[in-house]
Parts: structure tokens; sequence; C-alpha cells
């Protein structure tokens, strides 16, 4: 194995996943490189990523041509167009799933983040993407919002691997943990499997600081900006160390169920003034997963420090809270905020996506 700071990163049982995908990446060979030597051993998506792969060059103009000879409808012609590049991603990741028992090797494909609010509508095409990929390495992504929760108990049951996203706050984060059980549980019940089910429940880690850093300007107070993202993950973590323990988690353990790691997402640091390994080097533990981007993999791979940090300063993590609430800062407030814009930004992505293809669409059209 090279012994790079993603692979050491990797010894520390820290899964290394890619956010991106695009059909370049896949066909240059530079997605198989990076499995190689960045220790990648996932790839998650979103519109956003997909609407930035497609919007660029004309990699996927020949087989939109081919599409569009019976379908034009801009959602169905997207789908038809992501779903080879998600297959694709799955045939190439299996190796990994296979030797790793299906911990990684997953390839992430999100449901319609215009459906956010929808439980059935999400259910549905959580199943339609599942059945339609066919891959034992998917996982569909279904955000964490309150409609959300019962579509991702629902899509468990169902024996859906599913990775649930937009996730802020430590309250949603029970109730997505609690959405998973109940759904192996009833997985079980019904004679299921739970060992070929998986799930990661991904934390969006920057944003936390975008917004609290803002709020914390308007207070006049900067000494402690940049620390609620981290302590927010600690505490997450801590939370689930002590959910997927006990009587009720190890009957479904003895059958094969595995726990829904924490996913460590937005993982890029958008503030220039803190460093740009800052969301990776702080969250290093045992039984997660950081998907980042290719900067961010470029820069730990440069200068990145490689310690066990995730379970280091717990007490100091709880204190962050107890001081953003004594100068006014409503962490409640904070990811209920970051949960309706996380929604509508991936729900703007979709419609720019989608925006792209109609004008895609009609100038091919025009010039045939």
């Amino acid at each position: 194995m090279p012994d790079s700071p993603l692979h050491r990163l990797s010894a520390e049982d820290q899964s290394v996943w890619l956010d991106s995908i695009s059909r370049q990446m896949l066909r240059s060979g530079e997605l198989a490189r990076m499995m190689e030597e960045d220790a990648v051993v996932g790839v998650t998506s979103n519109p956003t990523i997909f609407q930035k792969a497609m919007a660029e060059g004309d990699a996927y103009d020949e087989q939109l041509r081919r599409v569009l000879e019976t379908e034009r409808d801009p959602k169905e012609i997207f789908y038809a167009l992501a779903h080879d590049d998600i297959v694709e991603a799955c045939d190439l990741l299996r190796r990994v799933w296979d030797e790793g028992s299906g911990k990684d090797g997953y390839v992430s494909w999100e449901v319609d983040p215009r459906f956010a609010n929808d439980t059935q509508a999400t259910i549905d095409e959580a199943k339609r993407l599942h059945e339609w990929v066919d891959r034992p390495n998917l996982l569909v992504k279904i955000p964490a919002t309150k409609e959300g929760l019962p579509a991702i108990e629902e899509s468990i049951a169902n024996g859906r691997s599913i990775n649930v996203t937009l996730i802020f706050g430590l309250q949603r984060y029970r109730e997505v943990a609690e959405a998973y059980i109940r759904g192996l549980e009833r997985f079980v019940e019904a004679g299921g499997d739970p060992s070929t089910l998986a799930s990661v429940a991904s934390f969006f880690v920057s944003r936390v600081d975008t917004e609290t850093d803002k709020r914390l300007e308007k207070l006049g107070n900067t000494e402690l900006q940049g620390k609620l993202a981290i302590a927010n993950a600690k505490l997450a973590y801590q939370e689930y160390l002590q959910i997927f323990k006990g009587e009720r988690w190890e009957k479904l353990a003895a059958k094969g169920a595995t726990p829904q790691r924490c996913l460590w997402a937005s993982t890029s640091t958008k503030n220039p003034a803190y460093p740009d390994t800052l969301y990776v080097a702080e969250l290093i533990g045992p039984q997660t997963v950081n998907t980042m981007p290719i900067e961010t993999i470029r820069a730990f791979q440069d200068h990145g420090v490689v310690a066990r940090t995730l379970d280091k300063g717990v007490d100091e993590a709880r204190k962050v809270f107890e001081d953003l609430k004594a100068v006014g800062v409503d962490y409640e407030d904070v990811t209920n905020t970051l949960e309706i814009e996380g929604v509508q930004k991936f729900a703007d992505s979709m419609h720019q996506l989608l925006d792209g293809i109609t004008a895609k669409r009609d100038a091919m059209v025009a010039a045939a």
C-alpha cells in the first residue's frame, strides 16, 4: 500500500470518498488513478456536481443525441445521462465493495431534491433509482428533512441502502439514526438479511461555520468563529457511539447489521483564513467517512497531518455550544436555517441543470 497522508488516514479506519463524479473523470482513468494513489473508496454526487459536469464541454453530447431520439423531457434526459455515469462508477468500485464485504465501494445518487418535502415521491424515486441501476454498491441519497425521515425508514425496510444527506443538527441526526434502526428492524422482521444493507449519515460541516461566523460577525465576536462545525461533528460522533451499542442494536448486529457511519461532507474550507485541511485533520476517527472535493484531496495529500482527533477535546466541544449560547447564537436556528438553505440550493442546481439540458436539447433539435 502506498504511504501517503490519505493512505495513513485510511489506516485510522476513516474511509476517503470523492465528492464529485463526471464522465471525463471516469473515461480518462482519473477516478481509477485516485483509487490507487489517493485511497479513494467511494464517490458521492448531487445535482450541483452533475450540473457542473454536464455544463462543461461536450462529453455528454453524443449520448444526448441518442437519448433525444426517444425522450424530450429534460429530467428524464438528465437521468438517462447520469445513470450511465453512476453505473460505470459502481462497476469500477465494485472490487472495493467485494473485497471489503460491503463496507466501502459505494456510489451515491440523489433523489430529485425538489421532493425533499414529499415523503411518498422520495420513497418512489429511491425505489426507481435502486432498481434502475441494479448494483449492490449504490447508495441513494435522501435529504434529512422531516418528510425525509419516514422515506429513509421505508427505504431501509424495503432493503435499499441509503445515504442520508443534508444533516446539520444533533437532534435531526438522532432522528436519522432512529429511522435507520427502525427500518432495519422491519427488514429483519420480514425475513431480510441486514448484512446486505448499508447507510451513512452525511453531516455537512463547513456550512455550519459559514452560517455561525456570519452571525458572530454581526455580534462583534470573532473569538468563537471557526469552532462550531468541528464541535458539532465531534458531538455527533459521541451520539453515534452511544446509539450503536446496547441490547437493541446488538440484536440487529447479531444478524449481520452494520452501524450507519457518520460521513463528513462539505469538507472544503470556505474561509481562506482557515487551514485548507481543517475539516479533515480535525475529524479523523474510526468507523467514519470523509467525502472530499478534489482540491481538498490534493491539499491533504500535500501537507495533511494524520492523527486521531475526532474523539479528542469532547468537553471543549460541549463548551463551544455553551459559549455560543451565552453570546446569543441560537444553535437550533442555525441548523434549521442551513437545512432549508441546503434543500433550496440543491433544488436550484436541479433547475439550472434542467434549464441547461433544455437549451442543449432545443439547439440539437433545431440543428437536426
